[in-house]
């Protein structure tokens, strides 16, 4: 599975939502259901299901703006 596809199944699951995400999609700030809350909650999911592991400053607005901005986070944390 690639990575933009687990990483959608995650914000499916964890919004509840039923959306379609590509690169351009604006997450914080412009879904309601992407909350503070949210954000702990896709981070544990993605380090439950990719083994890696999201440390206290890596976590900024910044990479959870846009899909894309999350994608590449994840991509680049897999690749470390």
């Amino acid at each position: 599975m690639s990575h933009q596809q687990l990483l959608a199944d995650i914000l499916r699951s964890v919004l509840q939502i039923d959306k379609q995400f590509n690169d351009d999609t604006l997450l914080l700030g412009a879904i309601a259901e992407f909350d503070s809350m949210a954000v702990i909650a896709v981070i544990t999911e993605l380090e439950d299901q990719l083994g890696i592991v999201v440390n206290d400053d890596e976590i900024s607005a910044e990479v959870f703006e846009s899909f894309g901005q999350l994608r590449k986070f994840i991509e680049q944390k897999q690749a470390a």
